[in-house]
């Protein structure tokens, strides 16, 4: 479950944090509980990365569809 300091993160501060988490699992040398700990920062990370672009795809959606709304109603 997300917390609501995730849900205050912008796109680019979790995508930010979830590099690190990502640079510091490959780098290697943590305990078990540590690297349990940042797999699961990670999963939480990328998933608001997937709802800061789901968002993102639905508001181009319907802006494209608005767009397309408007030409058919000038006569094409």
């Amino acid at each position: 479950m997300t917390s609501k300091v995730d849900e205050a993160l912008s796109y680019e501060q979790a995508r930010d944090e979830l590099i690190e988490v990502v640079r510091r699992l490959e780098a290697g040398g943590t305990s078990l509980e540590e690297s349990l700990a940042l797999w699961e920062r990670g999963e939480e990370l990328a998933k608001v990365c997937r709802r800061w672009l789901e968002g993102a795809r639905a508001r181009l959606d319907a802006a494209l569809a608005e767009e397309e709304g408007e030409a058919e109603g000038d006569g094409g």
